[in-house]
């Protein structure tokens, strides 16, 4: 197949899992690795066929369920400062 070149990240992410047991080989981490990443992208893609329509026409069907984006976008910030402040 194909062979790959990998960042020192890359590899010291596969050494951790290997160290982890839960591999035998670096295979077998890249494999699932390509695994997850094709489930994450059919969710995504299911989530933009369905949810998001979905999400539209209720939205359409009763517009007082909306949140403006200026109320959103303030709670996103303080959410981010708290977690800033716990790290900190």
């Amino acid at each position: 197949m194909a062979s790959l070149t990998l960042n020192e990240n890359h590899e010291r992410i596969i050494r951790k899992q290997l160290e982890s047991g839960r591999y035998e080989d670096a295979s077998d981490v890249v494999s699932a690795a390509l695994e997850m990443l094709d489930d994450a992208g059919d969710g995504f893609d299911r989530w933009l066929r369905e949810e998001i329509p979905a999400r539209m026409a209720e939205l359409d069907a009763n517009p007082d369920i909306a949140i403006p984006a200026d109320e959103v976008f303030a709670e996103i910030d303080a959410l981010h400062r708290a977690r800033l402040q716990r790290e900190g």
